[in-house]
């Protein structure tokens, strides 16, 4: 099994405790997803987030084609990090870790994912062909919609 690796770091210009507050809430999910990836959260318990949480939702990541995603919350410590984990859904292995850090001007997030593909050297050749970036895409829209939520108020 190949496990890849995206990383990245934002800087935002609010509190950590006012990106917890944003980001702690899978209802928002939504809001930093692309549209043309239809994103509907089918099920969860409109708490915000803890450890065994499950949140279920459905999205069109290619060609339109329906995919059903179910995640784990498996760690939380408010106001820090969180981590979410694929229980079912369209890869062999997803793990995704969220930090917030304190910085003298807001908050630093990195968010690091490591993933992997079913289907051996032909998941190899789709992550090349096609998943790396439309992994890129999703995460760069990611990072201006936040800049677009938190970093283009005048404060």
């Amino acid at each position: 099994m190949k496990l890849y690796k995206i990383e990245t770091v934002q800087y935002i210009n609010s509190s950590v405790e006012e990106c917890w507050d944003f980001f702690s809430s899978p209802k928002n999910l939504q809001t930093i997803t692309l549209d043309n990836m239809s994103f509907e959260i089918q099920d969860f318990d409109n708490k915000r987030m803890y450890p065994g949480q499950i949140i279920s939702y459905t999205l069109k990541p290619l060609l339109g084609i329906k995919v059903s995603w179910v995640t784990e919350i498996t760690v939380s410590e408010e106001n820090q990090y969180f981590v979410d984990l694929q229980r079912f859904g369209p890869y062999k292995f997803w793990h995704h870790k969220h930090f917030f850090e304190a910085t003298e001007t807001g908050t630093k997030m990195t968010d690091v994912v490591h993933y992997a593909l079913p289907f051996g050297y032909l998941g190899r050749l789709m992550n090349k062909l096609i998943v790396e970036n439309k992994l890129k895409t999703i995460f760069n829209y990611r990072h201006n919609k936040i800049e677009e939520l938190f970093n283009s108020k005048i404060k």
